[in-house]
């Protein structure tokens, strides 16, 4: 099949069904009629002008949106709507629906909607093969968990037969590799103390409290660039290009820095699609417009996330975290960086990092929170010495071996941050032998210290 394209993208849509069927079998039929009804609305906004064109992309917007609210956000509306009627001392009877989550819903959807309205703006041409369109929205890599490829840039790769490509198979498996060792070693040895300190609030303390808060950005960031990495490597194994997730969003020195390298895919699309066009709403307003248009821009990547309060906050505690980068004019600064002679980051950006770094943390102590009061009591537990909480001896020893792996990686990183991730060493080792043996070596520790298998965290979501 190396020379057709079609057979080839015949076989990769079987093989996202089939991959998505055994995951959610009961909702792959959304997943097909889904993308059945986006398909011809690509075609028909493309055979529409003006207002009719504008209406068919709009109801592809309200079809996904409206997905998005069935499926992910009913039940909490319902709740909410309960629980605010009764706090003002009114009854009511509202019962929550027992509605299936689909798998991958808030991935597959953003994908939908963003192919309609790139037609609409004129960015691509409509998709005529249904098959490489399906198999852009299915793309089994991706679909659970992303990254969000773009149509423009995803689409056009299956036009074209994809012979195999040794240097690309290398460099993909190794970064699934890459990917393993973060998932397994680093972040499911962390989530073992994060989840035993969240399962257990009012028997911490202030350092137990503190740690977790601490270790969980880089659990998070460990587990679910993994997954990125590993589906990034699947796709070059099959000739395709994903978007890039992560950019080594540990050395940010401001949350605007953060946010253009951390779940970018994400960032990208609502930046796109929200931000922009706001922006340009409330350009009248000068500042105020602009910031308005920040904080609803971070409180909708807070409630993609799911529906809780807690996202919701989320976002809105970073989108406040913007306010002075605006007013001081650094927000849309991107400045290099630079070693120092010892090839350190400097002393100032060192601390710019740690202190990103630490809003960062703060922020995922909600995000991390089943509620808005259980993170109220995590906060009010940092000022807590009175108890000792304990780590028994087993805990201590994943814990310590986790950050020794975790200072690892970022050392790795940072030594490579102008690489698209820290395994392609080609440069620093020019002999095969030397980087295969560095390749053995990552495979045996994440086989021989991986932690309890834990669910990806992007699954979820």
């Amino acid at each position: 099949m190396k020379n057709n394209a079609n057979a080839q993208n015949i076989w990769l849509l079987v093989a996202s069904y089939l991959f998505y069927g055994i995951a959610d079998w009961k909702m792959l039929p959304l997943l097909v009629v889904s993308t059945v009804v986006f398909y011809g609305l690509g075609l028909f906004i493309s055979q529409s002008a003006g207002k009719r064109a504008s209406l068919l992309t709009s109801l592809g917007v309200i079809a996904g949106v409206g997905m998005l609210l069935y499926f992910k956000y009913l039940n909490f509306f319902i709740d909410s709507f309960a629980t605010l009627f009764s706090s003002i001392g009114i009854r009511v009877n509202l019962t929550t629906l027992h509605i299936i989550f689909p798998l991958g819903i808030s991935f597959f959807t953003f994908r939908l909607m963003s192919y309609v309205i790139e037609v609409y703006r004129g960015k691509m041409e409509p998709v005529r093969d249904f098959v490489a369109f399906a198999a852009y929205i299915a793309f089994f890599p991706t679909l659970l968990a992303g990254p969000i490829d773009r149509p423009n840039i995803f689409i056009p790769q299956l036009k074209s037969s994809r012979a195999f490509n040794y240097d690309l198979a290398v460099d993909g498996t190794r970064q699934i590799l890459w990917g393993i060792f973060k998932k397994m070693v680093i972040a499911d040895n962390m989530a073992l103390f994060v989840g035993s300190v969240w399962g257990d609030l009012a028997g911490q303390n202030a350092t137990t409290l503190i740690l977790a808060a601490l270790i969980f950005p880089l659990q998070l960031y460990a587990d679910f660039s993994g997954y990125s990495d590993m589906a990034i490597g699947v796709g070059k194994l099959l000739g395709i290009r994903v978007a890039v997730n992560f950019r080594y969003p540990f050395f940010a020195r401001n949350v605007a820095e953060y946010w253009r390298t951390w779940h970018m895919s994400l960032t990208s699309w609502v930046t796109d699609y929200v931000f922009m066009p706001l922006n340009v709403k409330f350009r009248e307003w000068g500042t105020t417009g602009l910031l308005l248009a920040i904080i609803i821009n971070m409180v909708v990547i807070g409630i993609w996330h799911g529906a809780n309060w807690t996202y919701a906050v989320f976002g809105l505690y970073h989108g406040l975290l913007f306010i002075p980068l605006v007013l001081t004019g650094s927000f849309a600064k991107k400045k290099k960086l630079i070693a120092n002679r010892y090839g350190l980051p400097t002393g100032g950006d060192f601390t710019k990092m740690v202190g990103t770094y630490l809003l960062v943390a703060f922020g995922l102590i909600i995000f991390n929170a089943p509620s808005v009061g259980q993170a109220g009591m995590f906060i009010e537990g940092l000022l807590n010495f009175s108890n000792m909480a304990t780590i028994t001896a087993e805990g201590l020893r994943m814990l310590v071996l986790s950050l020794f792996f975790a200072a690892l990686m970022l050392i790795a990183e940072w030594k490579q941050r102008d690489k698209e991730y820290a395994l392609q060493i080609d440069t620093i080792f020019p002999k095969k032998v030397v980087r295969y043996a560095i390749y053995w070596v990552l495979l045996i520790i994440s086989v021989l210290f991986s932690g309890e298998e834990q669910v990806f965290i992007y699954m979820q979501f």
